[in-house]
């Protein structure tokens, strides 16, 4: 048995973008346990847990929510990268990778989103 946000590719890439970033916070230095490592990662672990919630909701609309939900958690994970590069802690190639990564889920849960809201066509007669 599988739920249906476990089948969704979006979902996966945004477990894989979590996956992504606890490996590179285990890099940062000790004292910013408390401040980037952690935002971050909330940031990044917010993104699949809100198409998974989105998808245990009972609309369309209600999923399209939590999916504008996931892109802003998104952007903030792309906000603090950036963070991350001008203070040293990753090198520009590692944010390079990442950034990439981010455009594409970006893309996806856009493309996911706007077929939730998308009209129905009108009924022929």
């Amino acid at each position: 048995m599988m739920f249906r946000f476990e089948k969704l590719e979006v979902w996966h890439r945004a477990v894989q973008l979590a996956d992504e970033i606890y490996a590179l916070t285990r890099t940062f230095p000790q004292d910013e346990r408390f401040g980037l490592t952690s935002q971050i990662r909330r940031s990044a672990i917010s993104v699949s847990s809100n198409i998974a919630e989105g998808c245990g909701r009972s609309s369309d609309r209600d999923f399209a929510h939590f999916l504008e939900i996931a892109y802003a958690s998104l952007m903030e994970v792309v906000s603090q990268l950036r963070i991350s590069l001008r203070q040293s802690l990753i090198d520009e190639a590692k944010h390079n990778s990442l950034y990439r990564a981010a455009e594409e889920l970006a893309r996806m849960l856009s493309g996911l989103r706007s077929s939730l809201i998308r009209p129905s066509p009108p009924a022929k007669s």
